[in-house]
């Protein structure tokens, strides 16, 4: 006879400046691994499965992620079980929610909306803490420039240009809903600089490096090695620009993630 079987999503926040990435690895830390060391331990070593949403790269941070528990008994308490995940977790990784879905429920596969930020600020050597969370360009940049260049990303477009070593199987037209640049009103410190930016991208999905190759993209727009012209050419199949600059991971944030 089959086992009933159990199924929730858990949402959670991290700071993934010390972490190699979510997906697990041969000798480094990673956020997945303390994720299952974590629940391993406070299910007293009763089986269980864990698959996440999307995995976020080395030093990435997320506001909200989610991944799927499977388990082969239900959990009782679900604040109970928040308090006590969260009493064992490590200080920078936190659950914020839980709920039960059904085995229709696929986390990978369900249609979600995902809103990335990108926070940096320019023209200066800032405070070491800004560091977790924040991309520091010492050039000067040309903010207004680089507004306009993230608006020519959304709709739809040839993104191919855009994908960390991308393949000639795979699916590049893709959509953006919203790319903007604006001031950073969401996160501030005392020792932040007096002005900070995010660039705010929203939609569907998103390939390999796929916004910090966005971001580098504006950064050089900004510092003037490449024109509006070039952003709108490297969007097309026949592009000859060349998009290689990856910017630095720590300053993105997985902002919101949600469920159609």
């Amino acid at each position: 006879m089959m086992k009933k079987k159990f199924f929730y999503v858990i949402t959670i926040q991290y700071l993934g400046y010390r972490f190699h990435g979510w997906q697990k690895q041969p000798n480094v830390k990673t956020l997945h691994l303390m994720v299952d060391r974590t629940l391993n331990f406070i299910l007293n070593k009763k089986p269980f499965k864990t698959l996440v949403s999307g995995r976020t790269d080395a030093m990435v941070s997320a506001e909200n992620a989610a991944f799927e528990l499977f388990l082969e008994e239900p959990i009782e308490d679900f604040e109970a079980f928040l308090e006590l995940f969260n009493y064992n977790l490590p200080q920078d990784i936190r659950a914020k929610s839980i709920r039960e879905v059904d085995n229709k429920f696929n986390i990978i596969q369900s249609s979600k909306t995902k809103e990335y930020i990108y926070i940096f600020a320019f023209g200066g050597k800032f405070h070491p803490f800004c560091a977790p969370i924040m991309t520091t360009i010492l050039d000067p940049l040309n903010i207004e420039i680089m507004q306009k260049g993230a608006k020519l990303f959304e709709g739809r477009h040839y993104l191919k240009n855009y994908c960390f070593r991308p393949t000639n199987n795979g699916v590049y037209e893709r959509e953006i809903d919203t790319c903007e640049i604006v001031e950073n009103t969401l996160y501030t410190a005392n020792f932040f600089p007096e002005k900070t930016y995010m660039l705010r991208v929203r939609g569907k999905g998103f390939m390999r490096n796929q916004i910090r190759l966005m971001m580098g993209a504006l950064i050089n727009l900004g510092r003037g090695e490449i024109t509006l012209d070039d952003i709108k050419s490297s969007l097309t199949p026949e592009n000859t620009v060349a998009i290689d600059y990856v910017a630095p991971a720590s300053g993105l944030i997985l902002h919101k993630l949600e469920f159609d």
